[in-house]
Formats: structure tokens, sequence, C-alpha cells
């Protein structure tokens, strides 16, 4: 059967707390025979249960268990239906074939939104048929000018095909360590990188002006103070992830970690941190500027509490509007920052600057960050600005010194042609 004429597959990897779950591990070989039309592929047993083993490994963080289950999930699909055989059986050939497929899925295999990959039917986890292993999306402004993702068009990013390796090897590496595989077939490939667009520029950090930024803060305090019950926690949340760079799932509580007002400890020199379980389950202390603690304060008195932290308290860093307890979601401060960005690019359209508004049409969460970050290393040195935020290494650091590409256009966009202007 050729790959273009393919139906859709069923999802093979349900989410992590279902298959953490020891009573549902037990029977997990009975899921294989609904991945194919008829009898079961040789070997996709072991290939099911192995692949299941390397996933719950990263039980410590969701997010990288659903970029590694995304991965391997399309592997098995592609070595059960595509190939016709198991994971044991590839060959450095077969993975160059693979990630050449990733290129180009078939059109059968492409969805438009993101759909639970599972859906309960009558008390049993049964698979989601709208569910599919690609999908090809809009931006957030394409959406709102009612532009619909043509699946055509889809193809992988540079970043994602070389995220498929990294996965791949690690995968690989792990059924080597487990006497499943002889090789890693990913580590002999020679030639990934004609897979990988180069380009001399990087991509730009997208982050926000400072004209931008000011009416979003100004935003954000007009609106906690016309609806503090609502919007307090509005201004916190955006103060919080500019000054202090955070991530967003850095604000919720999640299998990683339970941020709480206790995180803020302040130094024998009276200095305030956060401390901040991070990216990797890294922890990480974040300067707390004196804007920031103004911020905290204010936070802290409309909840009812003193005005900064005491040792080992358990409040939530952010809580809830309507009842009590944390935000779980990283999708509810998603909803409270775009709602914050959607008043301010109303605000500066009614000013008239509405060129000026534009990229908050297209701004995210993650912007936020970025913004912080371009911001503080001008005038901070650069390791500090690494240590808060979290970087590996000072090269992704050095990524914001020359970000804005406002300012290298403004630069040279006097540059004369002619050393000498003619009288």
């Amino acid at each position: 059967m050729k790959a273009k004429t393919l139906p859709p597959p069923n999802p093979i990897f349900d989410n992590l707390e279902v298959i953490s779950d020891q009573r549902r591990s037990q029977t997990l070989e009975k899921n294989v025979p609904m991945f194919f039309s008829g009898d079961p592929l040789k070997g996709s047993i072991d290939d099911y249960l192995v692949s299941i083993r390397f996933l719950k490994s990263y039980d410590g963080s969701k997010a990288t268990f659903n970029a590694y289950r995304r991965e391997i999930e399309r592997l098995l699909q592609w070595t059960w239906h595509v190939l016709e055989k198991p994971v044991q059986s590839l060959n450095r050939d077969d993975i160059v074939e693979f990630v050449e497929f990733l290129q180009k899925p078939p059109i059968a295999w492409i969805g438009t939104k993101n759909v639970a990959r599972f859906v309960k039917h009558e008390s049993q986890r049964q698979p989601n048929a709208a569910w599919r292993p690609f999908v090809q999306s809009v931006s957030k402004a394409e959406r709102r000018r009612g532009v619909d993702p043509d699946i055509s068009k889809y193809r992988p990013s540079a970043a994602s095909t070389k995220a498929t390796f990294a996965v791949l090897s690690s995968f690989f590496d792990y059924l080597v360590q487990e006497s499943y595989v002889a090789v890693n077939p990913v580590a002999l490939i020679r030639q990934k990188s004609k897979f990988l667009r180069r380009d001399q520029n990087q991509a730009p950090v997208r982050r926000l002006s400072e004209l931008q930024w000011d009416y979003v803060l100004e935003t954000a305090e007009m609106m906690a103070n016309a609806e503090p019950n609502e919007h307090e926690r509005t201004l916190f949340v955006m103060t919080t992830l500019f000054t202090m760079y955070l991530r967003v799932s850095e604000l919720v509580s999640n299998e990683r970690s339970e941020p709480v007002m206790g995180d803020f400890k302040r130094d024998r020199d009276g200095s305030w941190w956060l401390h901040v379980v991070g990216k990797g389950n890294k922890l990480r202390t974040v300067t707390v500027s004196n804007a920031m603690l103004k911020s905290l304060k204010r936070y802290r008195e409309f909840r009812g509490l003193s005005s900064l932290p005491t040792p080992n308290e358990s409040e939530p860093l952010v809580s809830k509007t309507r009842g009590n307890g944390p935000l779980k979601s990283t999708r509810q401060i998603r909803h409270i920052v775009q709602s914050c960005f959607d008043q301010a690019y109303e605000r500066m359209r009614s000013d008239g600057l509405e060129d000026d508004a534009l990229d908050l049409k297209e701004s995210t969460v993650h912007w936020l960050r970025h913004t912080g970050i371009s911001e503080d290393v001008r005038s901070r040195p650069q390791q500090h600005v690494r240590d808060d935020a979290g970087h590996g290494s000072m090269v992704t650091t050095s990524r914001y010194i020359e970000s804005d590409e406002r300012e290298r256009h403004a630069s040279g966009r006097d540059k004369p042609a002619r050393f000498f202007e003619e009288n």
C-alpha cells in the first residue's frame, strides 16, 4: 500500500497519567490489536511495551513526555503501517527513509487542530477518530482573519526535524542498553544536515517593543484598578513574566513543582530571590527587582496576606479567582495574558497607533520572557541575565543582544551611498 493512500492511524500512547497507572500497565499488550486492521505485526507488541517503558522514564516532566511521545508514536506508526516491519529490524537506511517521510506525510495523516488522542466511551478509553499524527496550523493573526489551515502546505520546521533526530537517538540508545537492538541506527547517519535548513541569520527573537510593553503594563494596571477581584492577578502575572523572565509552566502547579509564596526568599543581605523549578527539573534562583517586589506586595495585600512572604509559606504563588488553590493549567495563564494583549491592542488603535499595535495580534505569552531578557541584556552583565533566565549557556543569552531588528534597521537606514555628498 502506498504511503499517500494510507488511512489515518489510531493514536498509540495515551496520557502520562493513564500509562503510568499500574493496573492499566499490566494489560497494555491488549491494546496492540487496535492499531492494526488485521492481525498485529509480528514484533509489534514488544515494540509497544519497550516504548512504554522508555516514555515512562520521562514521567518527571509532562512537556518532555509529550514531545517524546509524539516522535516515538510517529516512528511506530510508520514502521508498522508503511514499512511493515518491527523496530528491532530498522537500520540506518530505514531511519533516513522515515525522516524523509516526515517531510511530507500522507494527507490523511494531517489534521488542522490538536485534539485528545483518546476519549472515554462507556467507561473505556477509545481512540479519538478525529486525532491525526501531524497538525497544520495557522498563526494567531491569520486565524483571526478567518484563514483556514491548508494541510497540503504542511512542512516540519528545521527545529522540529532536529528534535526528531535527538529523540530518536535517545530512544535507540535506550534500546541498545535494554539489549533490544544491537546498534543505534540514528548514530550511523552522517548526513543529517541534508534534512536541516541553515540560515545565516538566526530567527529573530519575538518580543514587544518598549511602546507596546508600556501599553500592555498600563492596560494591566487599568484592568486591576477597575476590576480588582478579576485582574489584580492579571497585573501580577504580567509583571512576573516580564521582570523575572519566567516560563508559563513555572507559574502553575504541575507534576514538576507547586509554586508557593514561600518560594520568595530573602537572604542575609536583605535581597529577595525567587526559587524556581524550571526546564529539565533544574532549580534556579531569580533576582527579584524592586519593581517586582512592589508588585508582589500589591498582589499579596489584595489577597489579605502580609506584605511580604514568610519562610515556608504555602500560599499558592498564583491563586484561583474562584475557589481555593493554585492554578494548574498553563491554558489559564495564556488566557490571562491574551486578554491583556487584546485590550492593549484596542487602546493603541484608539490612540491612533494601529501600525505599532500590530505585533500584539501575533504575540504570545512567551514574548514577555523574550522582552524582559532583551531589555536586560542592554544594561546588566550577560552572565547575570543568563543565570536568571536559566539558560544552559551564554550562547543562548547572546542571541538577545542584537535581537531587535528594529534597532538594526534604524542603525543602517541613513547610511549614504557616497562618501562625499555633492553640493
